[in-house]
This record gives structure tokens, C-alpha cells and sequence, in this order.
């Protein structure tokens, strides 16, 4: 194992419940091997400001259950340029900081690779409820979010039966519509939008009024956040959405937004499950003296992939790849390999989505 005095953890962009499960872990683990430990607070611009503080074993007693970040977040602007990256660097090795765990999202992984770059070596793991991270099949907090969707559907469902209505719920997911798909279909949604598969709208409105016809009294269409504005730009689609809907099936149609409160709340079972084991895989790999990768759940088991690798799987998963992009830092091989993955992976997501179709009656 390399030899590491301070490992630092911190937790960046968004927050998501389990991200404090996950610091615990990183913390518990590291100080079983005999490396001490600094909580950076706000993500890097801790780290260039020296915000930070050695944690203890009972300093992370009682935070596995409690949502967002005891280390709370910041996007630092600064820490995109190398003023800012070697400002944190100083810190480091002032402080004695050998290496770091860093949880968030891509941007967090980003500032993990140029961190690396720069000679501090870094891990990464995935923190975001909108589980957009494409190298990793469930992202920390995802579990959760869905969990508090489901119970807040449930609540607008009572009041949709009493009355005969329909919501039309808007959730988070701005790049990747896990939630709306799996809630919605956890929730018996009658018809679910997400940006990933072109949303038939008139087959939709049909389904509804079949079923208002069929005698049915409550209707959820559940709308991914990510769906993008209608032309005029002044509602998101889910609002216009409730509004055509209500026009055309005579069916009274409000809309919810649940928007950050999916954010918070005590992490499920699951979440701190996966938080403990890539929080303990995390520690592991930098005292084994490897840096810039994420760990990832593949087919429920926790493996390593190195970030700038993950970070063009999922541009090319999420449609952002340019041309001849890939061909500058990839053989053929891999690239195919790439292609195979997203493939999957989406083969995956529509195979969901065409269950939720057939059993939304």
C-alpha cells in the first residue's frame, strides 16, 4: 500500500441524501488503516480557502442517516483555473493532505482529473439523485429521491381519486429521466415523458380519456424536468402539459413541481448501503496508489474506471460527443467498447419505458 498520512474527503455540486453515509465511510475506513482524515467544507473551495478540519472517529457518529452534507457544497468557479488548482494544491501540501475522495457529479469528477493532473491524487464517487452519471447503473442518493417522489404521489393520488383529477408532476432530472421512469412506474402512472424517448403526446391523452371512459377516477402523468420548453418559452412543458391534457379530456388537471425537496430527507437503506461500499472502495484504491477514477456499481458489483474514461462515456451516452472527439484519446477498440456500453445501458432504460406502457391502464 502507498504511504498516506491525510486523506481528505469532500462533497461537491448538488447534494444528495447518503453523500454523509459515504463521508462516514471514507472516514471509518481510512482511520482503520491508520490515515487520518480532514472533512473539507464546500467542496474545493475549501480547499483553497483552508476550510477544513481534522475528523475524528466520533465526528462522524449519527450523520449515516441525515440528508444532504455535514461538509456542505459549492460549484467553485475558481478551482476551474489553474490559480485555483494550485491554491488547493498549497493546501494540501501544507497540510499534509496525500490524496482526496471527492463525491458528486461530472463536475466534481472534472475537478478530480485536474486535481489528479496536478499531482494530488483523487477518487471519485457518484452523489446525485438524478443517477446521470452513465458509467455507474445507481449513483448515490437516487434511491432515496425516488422514495420521497413515491411518497408524495401517493399523498396526490388520495386527493386525485376523491376528486377525479390528474396531477401531472413535474420531477428532477434536467439530464437523465431515472426518476420520472422508475417513480412513475412505481407509482402506476398512467403515462410518463422523459427527453431520452421521444414522448407520444396524442397517445397519451388517448390513454387518459380510456381510461376516465373505463371508469377510472385518479390519472398521474409524470414529467421529467429535462423536457424542454415549449415554444413560446415562457411555461415548461409539464405546465402546458397539464393544461392540453385538461382541454382535451375534460379530466381537471392540476400540476406539481416537487422540484429540491427531492433532495433532502434520511437516505434509504439502499443509499447507505452503496455509500458504505464505495466509500470503503474508495479508500482502499488511493492506499493502493491509484487516482483519478470513479467507483461504479456495475451489475451490483463496485468496480473502478478511470474518470476521464467515465466522463466520455457519458457524453457519448448523452448525445454530446463532437467529431473526432473520441478518435483523439481512444483506440478503435475502446471506442466500440463505448458504443457497446451505451447501447445497453439504453436498451436498458427503453425496455422500462415500454413496461410502464403496457401496464399503465
Amino acid at each position: 500500500m502507498a504511504k498516506f498520512r491525510r486523506i481528505g474527503v469532500l462533497t461537491s455540486g448538488g447534494d444528495a441524501p447518503g453523500m454523509n453515509a459515504a463521508v462516514r465511510a471514507v472516514t471509518r475506513a481510512a482511520l482503520a488503516h491508520g490515515v487520518e482524515v480532514v472533512g473539507i467544507f464546500e467542496g474545493y473551495k475549501g480547499l483553497i480557502h483552508k476550510n477544513f478540519e481534522v475528523f475524528h472517529e466520533r465526528d462522524v457518529d449519527n450523520i449515516i442517516g441525515k440528508g444532504g452534507t455535514i461538509l456542505w457544497s459549492d460549484r467553485c468557479d475558481e478551482f476551474r483555473y489553474e490559480e485555483g488548482i494550485l491554491k488547493a494544491k498549497a493546501t494540501c501540501i501544507e497540510n499534509n493532505i496525500d490524496g482526496i475522495v471527492a463525491i458528486g457529479g461530472d463536475g466534481t469528477f472534472r475537478g478530480a482529473t485536474d486535481f489528479t493532473n496536478y499531482g494530488i491524487p483523487c477518487i471519485g464517487l457518484p452523489g446525485t439523485i438524478d443517477n446521470d452519471i452513465s458509467s455507474t447503473d445507481e449513483s448515490i442518493g437516487f434511491d432515496t429521491a425516488m422514495n420521497t417522489v413515491i411518497e408524495m404521489v401517493d399523498r396526490l393520488r388520495d386527493t386525485c381519486d376523491s376528486h377525479r383529477r390528474c396531477n401531472v408532476v413535474e420531477v428532477m432530472g434536467r439530464a437523465a429521466g431515472y426518476i420520472a421512469l422508475e417513480a412513475g412506474i412505481a407509482t402506476g402512472a398512467s403515462a410518463i415523458a422523459v427527453k431520452e424517448i421521444p414522448f407520444d403526446e396524442d397517445a397519451a391523452i388517448k390513454k387518459l380519456i380510456a381510461q376516465k371512459e373505463s371508469g377510472k377516477r385518479n390519472f398521474i402523468v409524470m414529467v421529467a424536468e429535462g423536457i424542454p420548453l415549449d415554444s413560446a418559452g415562457d411555461k415548461q412543458y409539464s405546465e402546458k402539459l397539464a393544461e392540453r391534457i385538461q382541454k382535451n379530456t375534460g379530466i381537471e388537471t392540476k400540476f406539481a413541481r416537487l422540484a429540491h425537496v427531492v433532495r433532502g430527507g434520511s437516505p434509504t437503506l439502499r443509499d447507505r448501503l452503496l455509500a458504505a461500499r464505495m466509500g470503503e472502495a474508495a479508500v482502499e484504491a488511493l492506499l493502493d496508489g491509484k487516482s483519478n477514477l470513479v467507483v461504479c456499481l456495475q451489475h451490483d458489483n463496485i468496480v473502478e474506471m478511470d474518470i476521464g474514461y467515465a466522463l466520455s462515456l457519458d457524453r457519448l451516452y448523452k448525445g454530446k460527443v463532437q467529431p473526432g472527439e473520441l478518435e483523439a484519446k481512444y483506440t478503435a477498440e475502446q471506442i466500440a467498447d463505448m458504443q457497446r456500453f451505451c447501447d445497453e445501458k439504453f436498451a436498458a432504460f427503453k425496455k422500462l419505458y415500454d413496461i410502464s406502457n403496457r401496464i399503465s391502464n
